[in-house]
């Protein structure tokens, strides 16, 4: 394992994250490739990843830093109460991009979808086009604070695709720019 990977591991592990080594991920044909992957089960130590997410350890560690940086104060700020859980819905998947153009971010293990939030009142906040007025503002923080972190953030309104859920990558970017709808 090179040098980056094995730091990148233990700067996951300082962060609190639950993860387990993966096998690597070819498929040549298709042009997906995650050599050196992780299953993230936690983002800290109380956050459980419903399911857990097979990612690139960058995009663990990115994840894991947003998590604990923005998602738990923003879930204290609005609604009083711990993060319990992100759900998922897509993190690594040999695919294309929707509209088949390139190859999707998920491909490399480099992105994750993520459709709700659950917090330790139980309460349920679920990525969708026009929530309830608390839910909104806690998204919509959410939303402007992955800009930045990530170098791309689309959910509902980006496009039909991503009505029900955000998907945030490290995409690399020509001059270091994002891509945030």
């Amino acid at each position: 394992m090179p040098r980056e990977e094995a730091d990148c591991r233990a700067q996951l592990k300082a962060l609190g994250a639950v993860f387990d080594e993966q096998q690597s991920e070819y498929d040549t044909a298709a042009g997906c490739a995650v050599p050196y992957p992780v299953k993230v089960s936690r983002f800290e130590a109380s956050v459980d990843v419903a399911p857990p997410a097979e990612l690139n350890c960058s995009m663990a560690k990115a994840m894991a830093q947003f998590v604990q940086e923005v998602v738990s104060q923003a879930s204290r700020e609005e609604f009083g109460a711990d993060l319990k859980s992100v759900e998922q819905v897509s993190a690594f998947v040999c695919r294309s991009r929707h509209d088949a153009s390139k190859i999707s971010e998920h491909a490399y293990g480099n992105a994750l979808d993520i459709s709700g939030f659950t917090l330790s009142d139980g309460t349920r906040i679920d990525v969708e086009p026009k929530p309830q007025e608390k839910h909104a503002r806690f998204l919509d923080k959410i939303r402007k604070q992955a800009c930045g972190p990530f170098t791309t953030v689309l959910g509902p309104g980006s496009d039909p695709d991503h009505d029900r859920h955000f998907h945030l990558d490290l995409a690399p970017r020509r001059n270091g720019g994002t891509f945030c709808q």
